[in-house]
C-alpha cells in the first residue's frame, strides 16, 4: 500500500451544535428551569414547544418528546396494549434497541426476513401476518419498503403498524413522510441520527387515546395539560387510572438545542444524500460488490451507506475491512459470528429466540455498513469510495475469482 491514498477524517465526528441552539441551551441553564414541567404560569416550555414544532413538521396531530428512541418504541407498544407474552412482528435486520423494546414490555419478537434492498421481506410479512397483532417496523439504515403494499398487508390482517424511524427522519415514500403510514411513528435524536441531542426520542400519532396513554406513561402525573400537543380531556378520563408512570419525557435543555436544528432538517437531509450519492457513484461497477438500488418512490436520507459482498467467505470480508481500516476508512460488518459495536443479528439476541431464516442469513452475512457524517466533504466521499473500490477489488482479484457477484 506504499503511496496509496489515505483518508484522515473521523467517522464519529459530528457537526457542532448551531450557535442559536447553544444560545437557547444557555438560556435554559440560566433560568434553572430544566425540568419539563418547571414553567411559569402561561409559559410554554422548550419541550412543549418542540412537540408543537415536530408535530407541525410531520403533519401529525400529536408529538411527545421523550428520553430516547428506545423509550419511544416501548411507550408506543404499551400505548397500543402490548404486554407480557404477546407476539410482535419485526425486522430480522435491525439494531438491538428494536427487539429490546419488544422484550422490555415482556413481549416476544417474531422476526421477518430481509431483502437484498435491505427492507423487510413483504412476502415473509404476508405469510406471518396472522402470528401477531402489531408490527414494529424498522426502517433500518434508512431503507424504506414499499409502504403501500406493506400497509395493505397489515390492514388486511388487522395488524397495527408502529414505525421505527430512527434512520428515516425527513425521508418519505411517495411524498409521505416516514412515520406517517403507521398508527405511531418513533424517532431518535441520538448523536448519530438526523437531529443531535446526545440522546432522546420523539413519538407521533394522530390517535387521541394512544397519545393520552403515551403522555401518562412518560411521567406526566396529572400535568398532561402542560404538554405541547394535548388530546381532549376525555382521552385521559380512564387512562389516568390505568397507565403506569414510567418517567421518560425529555428535559428542556435537550429540547432547546433541538428546535433550531429541526428548522434546518431538510437542508441537512439533502446534504447527507449528496454525500451518499458521491460514495455510491464511486462504488458502482466494483467487481464483487453490490450497490443497493434505491426505488424511485423513496426520498431517502443518506446518513449512512451499505453495500453487499454476497457469498464472500468470512475471511475475505474481514480482509476488506482490515485493509480499508489501514487506509482510514471504518467499515462495519453485520455478518460477523459475534456482536461487535452496534452490529448484531437476530440470532445474537438470545432473549428473543427465533427460527433460522436462511435466505435472510445469506443477505445479513453480506452487509457492510458505513456512517456518512456531515463533517465529510464531497471530495472526502469520493476518496472514501476510491479506497473501498481499490481494496474490495484487490481482495476479489486475489481470493475470489470464482465467486459470482
Amino acid at each position: 500500500m506504499t503511496g496509496a491514498e489515505v483518508f484522515t477524517g473521523n467517522f464519529t465526528q459530528q457537526e457542532p451544535i448551531p450557535e442559536d441552539a447553544i444560545d437557547a441551551a444557555i438560556a435554559v441553564m440560566r433560568s434553572g428551569r430544566l425540568h419539563r414541567y418547571n414553567t411559569a404560569a402561561g409559559e410554554i416550555g422548550e419541550v412543549a414547544a418542540l412537540e408543537r414544532d415536530f408535530a407541525a413538521y410531520t403533519g401529525a396531530k400529536y408529538a411527545l418528546a421523550v428520553a430516547s428512541g428506545g423509550y419511544a418504541m416501548g411507550a408506543a407498544l404499551r400505548a397500543v396494549g402490548v404486554g407480557p407474552g404477546d407476539r410482535v412482528l419485526t425486522n430480522a435486520f435491525t439494531l438491538a434497541p428494536v427487539p429490546g423494546a419488544i422484550a422490555g414490555v415482556g413481549a416476544v419478537p417474531v422476526f421477518v426476513g430481509v431483502t437484498e434492498a435491505l427492507t423487510i421481506d413483504l412476502d415473509d410479512l404476508e405469510a406471518k401476518a396472522d402470528q401477531a397483532r402489531v408490527l414494529m417496523l424498522s426502517h433500518m439504515r434508512g431503507h424504506l419498503a414499499d409502504m403501500d403494499r406493506l400497509m395493505r398487508i397489515c390492514d388486511d390482517a388487522g395488524v397495527t403498524v408502529i414505525e421505527d424511524c430512527a434512520h428515516t427522519m425527513g425521508a418519505a415514500w411517495r411524498g409521505r413522510l416516514s412515520g406517517r403510514d403507521g398508527l405511531i411513528g418513533c424517532y431518535s435524536v441520538q448523536t448519530y441520527k438526523h437531529l443531535n441531542a446526545g440522546e432522546g426520542g420523539i413519538l407521533i400519532t394522530d390517535d387521541d387515546d394512544v397519545m393520552a396513554r403515551a403522555i401518562l406513561l412518560s411521567g406526566s402525573y396529572m400535568l398532561f395539560g402542560k404538554h405541547g400537543t394535548v388530546p381532549p380531556d376525555a382521552a385521559f378520563a380512564q387512562a389516568k387510572y390505568d397507565m403506569p408512570n414510567v418517567s421518560g419525557r425529555m428535559d428542556n435543555l435537550r429540547a432547546a438545542i433541538l428546535r433550531p436544528q429541526l428548522a434546518r432538517l431538510d437542508a441537512q437531509c439533502a446534504a447527507w444524500t449528496a454525500r451518499y450519492r458521491a460514495v455510491e457513484a464511486g462504488l458502482r461497477g466494483t467487481p464483487g460488490l453490490t450497490v443497493i438500488e434505491r426505488p424511485e418512490e423513496e426520498s431517502f436520507v443518506g446518513s449512512s451507506i451499505q453495500f453487499l459482498l454476497k457469498d464472500w467467505p468470512d475471511g475475505a470480508v474481514s480482509e476488506v475491512l482490515n485493509r480499508c481500516a489501514a487506509r482510514g476508512v471504518q467499515l462495519k460488518w453485520f455478518g460477523g459470528a459475534e456482536p461487535e459495536g452496534y452490529t448484531s443479528r437476530y440470532d445474537s439476541w438470545h432473549y428473543a429466540p427465533s427460527e433460522a431464516l436462511p435466505p435472510s442469513d445469506r443477505i445479513l452475512r453480506a452487509i457492510v455498513d458505513m456512517r456518512l457524517p456531515l463533517t465529510f466533504s464531497l471530495n472526502d466521499c469520493a476518496l472514501i469510495a476510491r479506497i473501498i473500490r481499490a481494496e474490495v477489488g484487490a481482495v476479489w482479484q486475489q481470493a475470489l475469482p470464482t465467486v459470482t457477484p
